[in-house]
């Protein structure tokens, strides 16, 4: 009953790196003005979110604040 695991044959290693040097010759790699500009894109989205969410933190607490305050 426990022998199922031994009668699975391994793809020996060397299919495996042939097999992922395959897959890395398909990826299209951004060139160097693509990647900036995505880059820039996402550092001011997330600078942006934090903005947001630490706005919507600070205006929760003034509220919780108050509610507290008044009770």
């Amino acid at each position: 009953m426990g022998d199922t695991a031994n009668t699975k044959e391994k793809a020996p290693k060397k299919s495996f790196f042939k097999g992922l040097k395959a897959e890395f010759k398909k990826i299209i790699w951004p060139d160097r003005e693509s990647l900036i500009k995505q880059s820039a894109a996402v550092v001011v989205i997330a600078v942006v979110l934090g903005l947001i969410i630490s706005i919507i933190d600070l205006g929760v607490k003034f509220g919780v604040d108050k509610i507290l305050q008044i009770g």
